[in-house]
């Protein structure tokens, strides 16, 4: 076995200056994590030319400002293991941004003038937490802050500051911090009304932690208004907030619902009890924010993992689809001259911000991201319904070809016809990839999604090992050359795979992966408690036979394949104490293994970082495998198209899955 531990310090950066001049040698798969990539730009609701976004320009992924007006950009935030986590004041003043400590997910508010200037404590008086939500008023002295401990489970708090003193500079004295909300399952911070007089949380007081309810409040506590579609726990229908209107004194929340077995939007009148259903036809997951003057709304709808965008007008009501190219919109905002930016990639072309006036909106300088090959559809009838899979393979290349099962996290999400660096690297190397939206995936009506409660990941491998078997007998895989492989829980499921299913796999790769249910459970943090107690239907000591059938380490004396395993020593959703216990497993039966250990958490916002990462992936299948390919490599001459990729709410940085 081989154990080691990567730096924490990325590469200075006259070194990365010396490696993109060396362009020419260097790899197509190291050139799409190096290219540099911006996210979709927020933006400032009542000083729109403020944006906001992240990128990994200086090969760490972190927050610039942007002032549409001037064309001047600046970098916000400077830390070793990078910040992604930044919201923009409405008024275009203030960039608040989340400072953890490497990765651990748990720590406090700061925020920074749009300008620049010294970092200050957002919120004075409220300690460390993990995040639960960050709504900021218009006034630019009210927010609301949403917090997560072991010990206290949920609070939200309202915030504010002193009214600034006329012509004076800054922002006033903090006033005490005011605690609204507390309960000891989850909810977050939804948003907070365009006038500060409402507040929208989600909650799962009934205990379902897959399926919110909504609650308004005032900000003294008092409740405006409730809606609960799981009534109180007895059904499985989720809420979501979605954003309230974008006028002074309207009471209309837009709400995401699973009514009709997937997700659509209605808009709900607190003030009133008032639903209006949109009823808009569409067959797969919808989701909605209003246009700036309230008079619409933006219609994002994913169906086969495929999005593309509508604008629904409210007056007619009437439909009207948005050009867009077919592949993913991973995000969209609506601006005040009526024109939508979208972040779009396909499987084949990397992400570009573009609006539908034509423009691409953000155009980073520096190395151009090289293509990939188009994405394939397949679907193979498995034990629970059809099931949706996507594959890669070298161009003209014909099976039976070593083949990467690439499994994403979640496990409530999916993998779509969008760019990702990480399966490209793969097919460089002359691997076929397949990726599996199994059970529990979204994006294919809630039925799927929850279907795999109490037999956690052994739903899951179900559906992987019926795509595993028509890949074979279509001649695209090589039995005899099979990788599992994925982050989070798509690490989980390749540990667990390997053991249950022992003689389907000749290697494991596991990023991130949960390894010991048990232990897991005991040290994750609180909201990931929550969610297990739902999937397995209670905690270890309540079901303890769901945990051992669901748990890894039950299986680990099973395992044939060798295993790498990399983990991140400061992981708050998949923490070290339970991956070491599956080594130490490994270990004494002197089980084929390798482990590798960096100082971050639920993966690397450093650039460098992850290229060592998928080079020693890489590395460990040629060394078992005996795959040697020789890579594409491009001149400088010789560029992609496009930069850039971002995640639903966040920014996707080829870290494995952040599930």
């Amino acid at each position: 076995m081989t154990e080691s531990n990567g730096s924490g310090a990325p590469a200075g950066r006259t070194d990365r200056t010396e490696r993109v001049q060396q362009g020419e040698r260097m790899p197509d798969w190291e050139k799409r994590f190096r290219a540099p990539r911006v996210s979709l730009p927020d933006w400032a609701e009542d000083a729109p030319d403020r944006s906001l976004f992240v990128s990994n320009a200086t090969g760490t992924y972190e927050l610039y400002a942007w002032d549409r007006s001037t064309g001047e950009q600046r970098q916000v935030t400077d830390r070793p293991n990078g910040t992604t986590d930044g919201v923009l004041s409405p008024d275009g003043e203030w960039i608040w941004w989340f400072d953890d400590k490497d990765g651990d997910e748990f720590g406090v508010w700061r925020r920074q003038p749009f300008a620049g200037g010294p970092d200050e404590l957002a919120a004075p008086g409220l300690g460390a937490s993990y995040p639960a939500g960050l709504a900021l008023g218009r006034d630019g002295r009210t927010a609301v802050v949403g917090r997560s401990t072991d010990e206290d489970g949920t609070t939200i708090h309202l915030v504010r500051t002193t009214p600034r003193a006329e012509g004076a500079e800054g922002a006033g004295e903090p006033v005490a911090p005011v605690e609204i909300y507390r309960h000891r399952e989850s909810a977050g911070v939804g948003d907070l009304s365009h006038d500060g007089s409402l507040i929208a949380l989600e909650h799962t007081e009934h205990g379902d932690a897959m399926h919110s309810a909504l609650r308004v409040l005032r900000p003294d506590g008092t409740t405006v208004a409730e809606l609960d579609d799981t009534r109180g726990g007895t059904e499985e229908l989720g809420l979501e907030v979605l954003g309230f209107a974008p006028v002074e004194g309207d009471t209309r929340l837009l709400v995401g619902h699973q009514r009709r077995g997937r997700w659509e939007p209605m808009v709900w009148d607190v003030a009133t009890g008032e639903e209006t259903d949109l009823s808009l036809e569409l067959p797969g997951d919808v989701s909605a924010e209003w246009f700036p003057d309230g008079s619409g709304l933006l219609i994002a709808h994913g169906f086969e993992a495929r999005s593309e965008l509508f604008r629904y007008d409210l007056a007619g009501p009437e439909l009207l689809e948005i050009d867009t190219p077919p592949g993913t919109v991973s995000g969209a905002t609506a601006r005040p001259d009526g024109s939508v930016e979208y972040l779009w990639s396909s499987s084949a072309q990397p992400s570009t911000v573009r609006s539908t006036t034509g423009e691409v909106v953000l155009d980073p300088p520096g190395m151009r991201s090289p293509g990939s090959v188009p994405v394939e559809d397949v679907w193979v009838e498995g034990p629970g319904g059809r099931i949706h899979a996507l594959v890669q393979k070298p161009e003209g290349a014909t099976g039976p070809l070593p083949t990467v099962f690439d499994i994403h996290g979640g496990p409530t999400w999916h993998d779509s016809d969008s760019f990702a660096a990480g399966p490209a690297a793969w097919v460089d190397h002359g691997y076929a990839v397949v990726r599996v939206n199994y059970r529990g995936s979204t994006g294919y009506g809630r039925a799927w999604t929850d279907a795999l409660k109490h037999r956690v990941g052994l739903i899951e491998l179900e559906d992987i090992a019926a795509v595993r078997a028509w890949a074979i007998d279509s001649g695209l895989a090589d039995p005899d050359r099979l990788i599992l492989t994925g982050g989070s829980w798509g690490g989980y499921l390749t540990l667990l795979g390997l053991g249950v299913q022992p003689d389907a796999w000749t290697l494991g790769i596991a990023v991130v992966p949960v390894a010991d249910y048990v232990t897991a459970y005991h040290d994750e943090m609180e909201a990931l408690k929550a969610m297990d107690r739902t999937l397995l239907g209670g905690t270890p000591e309540e079901v303890p036979e769901r945990f051992e059938a669901s748990s890894p380490i039950t299986y680990v004396d099973r395992v044939k394949a060798p295993v790498y395993i990399s983990a991140g020593v400061n992981d708050p959703r998949c923490p070290i104490r339970q991956i070491e216990n599956y080594v130490h497993r490994l270990q004494s039966r002197e089980a084929p293994h390798e482990v590798y250990r960096y100082d971050a958490g639920h993966g690397s916002l450093v650039v460098d970082e992850r290229i060592k990462q998928v080079r020693l992936e890489l590395d460990f299948a040629e060394r078992y495998l005996g795959t040697r390919t020789r890579t594409r490599t491009r001149t400088r001459t010789e560029t992609g198209t496009g930069t850039g990729t971002q995640a639903e709410k966040g920014t996707e940085v080829e870290a494995g899955e952040q599930g």
